[in-house]
């Protein structure tokens, strides 16, 4: 009787849950959420946090609806999630079993996500200088544990632990003492050098870091533990993986050859492929630099750009447009209103309007702002003006990463996935006017089923 894999994405605003069959790979059920887990920034410090409960609880929900006789043949689980981000928990008191076969929530924090604004760049100078090759941006963990110190350092004396979402649902899982981390989302945290797979303890030492919040590194790949409890009707005992980055778990799920590279469009941007075998990062930080250099699997790194303009500039246009038309009594009704948006753009092949989408900046460029120029009379329909923000979305990613930038890696293809590129026609067509590489869709980046294949291949 077959077997099956779990994997388990905790993503920004979904959670995704699929069952993978052990031997032929291939996807035997799935389910997906939405978390509805944001909550309201009153503090006026730029928050940006979710309520942990809420997150557990569309897990919880996540699982249940999956078929209960292959829950009871999963053999392995995988957990992946959103990076960069922090929650806070008191070790073994982190949630509530209460004799069932479900955890809930407790004595934990809000999840301070990856989107968190409250770290100003002075604020961001003003912290010691990591031994990395990655740079410290607001929303990475350490940042976040940084801010506390300076402005709550009663609230960290509650907590004994910490990790991103996913690292939690291992722990909780596992019952450990503590968090266990792969270098995946140790590297989003900040402080972390991925040459020695170390936290930047020395440094953090002297900048008065609670250094017992930092969790114990382990390889990506690796086992965390053992389920302690019947989950879902998965068995005790079943082993539990080191949770993985969703950014890596999705590119594993979709790059089929070290000659691919992977462009995904969904609420953010990412562009990526894989640096040879021999490639060692820089020893210092580039912040000014686009490109960014991810820990993969088998000491690799993934060459990203990761713009935070995507699919959210799209959604951020419609709801500009939907608060404008109720400010002038009309309430838009139509489902189909953002397909509509779409249609207008399709029947205008192409626009002298040029729109720079970068509303939320970008991280090697956290000030620069969006901009709409040469505009004339005769190019402000909605046509002339959702093909220059689909344009102007993809000519970001690619000043990020020229197209002259993957011929030279030797990429030979682009494997494009996203919700944002799945769902527009607009988007795809000025890909593939930017890229010279073949384009191949549907081999959709899936980070739920990323990490499930991960376990298939390494245990």
């Amino acid at each position: 009787m077959s077997s099956f894999i779990l994997g388990l994405d905790v993503g920004t605003t979904s959670v995704k849950a699929v069952l993978v069959e052990s031997d032929s790979r291939s996807v035997a059920a799935t389910h997906s959420l939405p978390t509805d887990s944001d909550l309201s920034d009153s503090s006026g410090v730029k928050a940006k946090e979710q309520d942990t409960g809420r997150i557990i609880d569309s897990v919880n929900r996540c699982l249940d609806a999956l078929p209960a006789d292959k829950l009871q043949r999963v053999s392995s689980i995988g957990l992946t999630g959103q990076m960069h981000g922090v929650v806070f928990w008191k070790a073994k008191s982190g949630c509530d079993w209460s004799s069932r076969d479900f955890f809930t929530a407790r004595n934990t924090s809000q999840l301070i996500t990856w989107q968190d604004g409250r770290c100003s760049s002075d604020f961001l100078s003003s912290l010691p200088k990591p031994d990395s090759h990655q740079s410290v941006a607001t929303g990475f963990g350490c940042a976040t544990i940084f801010w506390y110190m300076k402005h709550r350092p009663e609230f960290l004396e509650g907590f004994t632990a910490a990790g991103t979402i996913q690292d939690y649902v291992v722990s909780m899982l596992c019952g450990l003492d503590g968090c266990v981390m792969t270098p995946q989302n140790a590297a989003s945290w900040g402080f972390f050098n991925t040459s020695s797979n170390r936290w930047n303890e020395n440094i953090l030492k002297g900048a008065s870091f609670p250094l017992h919040l930092l969790p114990r590194c382990v390889s990506s790949g690796s086992l965390a533990g053992q389920t302690c409890s019947s989950w879902h009707g998965i068995p005790a005992g079943t082993p539990v993986g080191a949770a993985l980055g969703d950014f890596q778990c999705s590119v594993y799920s979709c790059m089929s050859a070290r000659t691919d590279a992977v462009l995904n469009i969904s609420t953010s941007a990412q562009v990526t492929f894989t640096m040879p075998a021999d490639f060692k990062p820089p020893d210092s930080p580039e912040p000014s630099s686009s490109i960014a250099y991810f820990p993969y699997f088998d000491s690799l790194y993934l060459a990203v750009a990761a713009s935070l303009n995507g699919g959210n500039v799209l959604a951020t246009f419609v709801e500009m447009l939907t608060a404008w038309m109720r400010e002038l009594g009309v309430e838009p009704t139509d489902s189909c209103f953002y397909e509509k948006l779409i249609n207008c753009a399709l029947n205008q092949e192409t626009s002298d309007l040029t729109v720079n989408p970068t509303i939320l900046g970008e991280r090697h460029n956290p000030l620069c702002l969006g901009q709409v120029t040469n505009i004339s009379a005769s190019n402000l329909s909605l046509g002339h003006v959702i093909r220059a923000l689909c344009r102007g979305i993809v000519s970001n990613i690619t000043s990020m990463m020229p197209a002259e930038r993957l011929q030279q890696a030797g990429v030979r293809r682009i494997v494009g996935s996203g919700s944002a590129l799945a769902r527009n026609e607009v988007l795809r067509q000025e890909v593939e006017k930017a890229f010279p590489q073949e384009l191949v869709y549907g081999q959709n980046a899936d980070s739920a089923v990323g990490v499930a294949m991960v376990l298939c291949d390494r245990l």
